[in-house]
């Protein structure tokens, strides 16, 4: 019956650890690159768009195409370092227990 009481706990535990965890999510904010730099995307840790810079050298109406594609693909660099950070955070949060392949954050 310890036992039980005892993984109880831990678990009450680490539910209040993932909430601190993804209310945190929010303040993290990842940059994303494209063009060597030209194009810059912000996330935050929930991979929602903040911030977009754009070189005013890559401006050009004529060839829209070639900012959209580069936009995109900032976009994309960004979505994958948050995807890194929340798995690392994650680890800090389950102490490095490994989850289920495709276990996701309620969000």
């Amino acid at each position: 019956m310890k036992n039980l009481a005892g993984m109880l706990k831990q678990a009450q535990q680490m539910q209040s650890k993932m909430q601190e965890m993804q209310e945190g999510l929010v303040e993290l904010e990842i940059e994303g690159q494209s063009g060597a730099g030209m194009v810059k995307v912000m996330l935050n840790g929930k991979g929602e768009m903040r911030g977009l810079s754009l070189d005013k050298s890559i401006v050009d109406p004529e060839d829209t195409e070639v900012l959209e594609d580069l936009i995109v693909a900032a976009y994309n660099d960004a979505k994958v370092k948050v995807e890194a950070a929340v798995q690392d955070k994650m680890k800090d949060v389950t102490g490095g227990m490994n989850l289920p392949e495709g276990f996701k954050l309620p969000f």
